[in-house]
């Protein structure tokens, strides 16, 4: 199946190919503007599907992340609030050493 696939592409490459060496030269270079605006295309195309790919774990990661942080902000958990300012407990200072 994909043997038929590969020949039947080559044997369109080589038909156009063909076709190209029988146009004139004015045609030929509105041939060759069109194929370069479809491989253009079709390569923007790809890269805009791969990098939806490529991306979709960090999206699902940072989106993870920040409901996260919403919950533990909701939550108030670690942090004393003293009039309008928010003390995080991790602010705090560890106890000082004494020995040194």
């Amino acid at each position: 199946m994909v043997e038929k696939i590969f020949a039947a592409m080559v044997l369109g490459v080589c038909a156009l190919l063909l076709v190209r060496l029988m146009l004139g030269e004015r045609r030929r270079y509105r041939l060759d503007a069109a194929l370069r605006s479809v491989a253009s295309t079709a390569q923007s195309a790809a890269r805009s599907v791969q990098s939806a790919w490529r991306w979709g774990g960090a999206r699902r990661a940072s989106k993870k992340a920040a409901i996260e942080a919403i919950r533990r902000a909701r939550d108030g958990s670690g942090v004393t609030r003293e009039g309008n300012v928010y003390k995080p407990k991790s602010f705090r200072k560890p106890p000082r050493d004494k020995m040194h």
